[in-house]
């Protein structure tokens, strides 16, 4: 019983924390120096950076604080160029341009026909007697994400992108997921897998 009762307060206080609410033409003035690497919309010109066009305000926001809080010898997200990137970002800051890039439309991926069958396998059921979670309970049946708990919107993303996370991921070398989520996943998936699994999703819609 007092479990419960502590597992409910616990929720409660989360509940209770407030977030910088963005404002999306603050967001688009100060999104002026991301344009080089993500694009004016968002839309990055190169797979080397993500889209972050249509992608959740929260996990933007998320992800800001995670480079800063590991910029500045924190638990987060290393990244040499977004740590630096986001250093001078107040909450707000990363409230207002993640507002704004959430706004923004992104760009359609084509799924190749050769991974539809196995992507879907996949993503849709995982495979029970590898012990590997269907990708689908957390980022939705189109890979729209989840916006309430930080889950990503993956569809629309470079394949590219997404298999390079699935790999830090697996590596260890990202291990900014919830209670280590996405890396007790991808610890079980293979090359082939993730190549599979980049390209499927990235095409729902």
């Amino acid at each position: 019983m007092k479990k419960i009762i502590f597992t409910l307060a616990l929720t409660l206080g989360m509940a209770g924390v407030v977030q910088a609410q963005g404002d999306v033409e603050a967001g688009k003035a100060k999104s002026a120096t991301c344009v080089a690497c993500h694009g004016a919309d968002g839309n990055s010109p190169t797979d080397m950076y993500p889209k972050l066009a249509g992608q959740h305000a929260s996990y933007l926001a998320k992800q800001l604080a995670e480079f800063k809080a590991a910029a500045t010898g924190g638990e987060g997200r290393a990244n040499a160029i977004m740590g630096g990137m986001s250093m001078p970002l107040s909450e707000q800051d990363m409230a207002d341009v993640a507002a704004y890039f959430a706004s923004q439309a992104v760009t359609p991926v084509a799924t190749p026909e050769e991974v539809i069958e196995q992507g879907a396998a996949l993503y849709q059921g995982g495979d029970i007697e590898r012990g590997i979670t269907a990708c689908i309970a957390c980022h939705g049946p189109r890979g729209e994400g989840l916006e309430s708990a930080k889950f990503p919107r993956l569809s629309g993303q470079y394949p590219a992108y997404i298999a390079a996370q699935l790999k830090m991921f697996r590596s260890g070398e990202r291990a900014n997921d919830h209670n280590g989520m996405m890396r007790g996943v991808a610890a079980k998936l293979t090359d082939n897998d993730i190549d599979v699994l980049s390209q499927y999703v990235a095409g729902l819609r």
